[in-house]
């Protein structure tokens, strides 16, 4: 069963101006339940701009877009909220700063309901999240009363993508989570995805501008180029995948010699 299905999208900002750019030209993908499809390509490949049309931030021009089987091509952000998680680059985005670990978590946990005045957790859920906690390896579950504007820039990240995994999402959408972390902790995140998403079976999608970290996380690797999938392939299909092979099925792909810039070759 196709967890997402994205059918032939397009999407052109700024139409007839001087600023006209076709962002996705006909993007097609799909993916199956469980599987953790890793993006890479160039700026303005069209990587962002295909997750915030899944998420719903703008209508797509033409094309559908299935979660689970249901046509969300017309959803508004709002209402595909219940469906997807979705952790950005920017540490500070996804977690309110002045409210506290426990409070953040509360507001995950009611994901897709309505809004309430109440964020404070109860005795339950406060056991609950110490144990999701725990699994982060931070010592952020004896934590719980901290305002998250404390934590450091790796640990909000961990925490973001906690609370966007709490109530399992059909597709999880990870932005360049890592890209603003120094590389120690950008690779206890990556450990801490590659748990989160195994453990709960997640269908993920995660664009890295790292070559390396494409080829060593998820189940499936694509390169977009120019707002379309130029290569697909799966990953124990090519078990010594190097960053060479990508770099030459990309030139095969696109008739380009060198990758757009923007990615870390190591």
């Amino acid at each position: 069963m196709h967890m997402i299905e994205i059918n032939a999208i397009e999407k052109t900002f700024n139409p007839g101006s001087v600023n006209q750019k076709r962002a996705l030209n006909g993007l097609s993908l799909q993916l199956d339940e469980g599987d953790f499809v890793t993006v890479i390509g160039g700026n303005g490949a069209g990587k962002s701009t295909m997750l915030n049309a899944i998420a719903g931030v703008f209508p797509v021009d033409k094309g559908e877009i299935f979660i689970n089987n249901i046509n969300v091509t017309k959803l508004p952000e709002h209402k595909r909220a219940a469906y997807i998680g979705r952790v950005f680059q920017d540490p500070m985005m996804g977690t309110c700063a002045h409210m506290q670990i426990e409070e953040n978590l509360s507001m995950a946990s009611r994901r897709g309901q309505r809004p309430g005045l109440r964020w404070s957790a109860r005795a339950k859920d406060r056991e609950f999240f110490k144990k999701r906690l725990s699994i982060l390896g931070l010592g952020l579950e004896e934590r719980l009363t901290d305002r998250v504007g404390l934590l450091s820039g790796g640990q909000r990240q961990a925490l973001t993508l906690l609370m966007a995994t709490l109530k399992r999402p059909d597709v999880l959408l990870l932005d360049e989570h890592t890209a603003a972390l120094d590389p120690k902790t950008a690779a206890k995140v990556l450990e801490i995805t590659d748990q989160i998403v195994q453990e709960n079976n997640l269908t993920t999608i995660m664009i890295t501008h790292n070559m390396r970290d494409a080829i060593a996380h998820g189940n499936r690797l694509v390169m977009l180029d120019s707002g379309r999938v130029a290569v697909d392939i799966k990953k124990a299909d090519y078990p010594n995948l190097s960053v060479q092979d990508l770099l030459k099925m990309f030139e095969k792909a696109s008739g380009d010699a060198i990758l757009s810039d923007g990615l870390l070759l190591s």
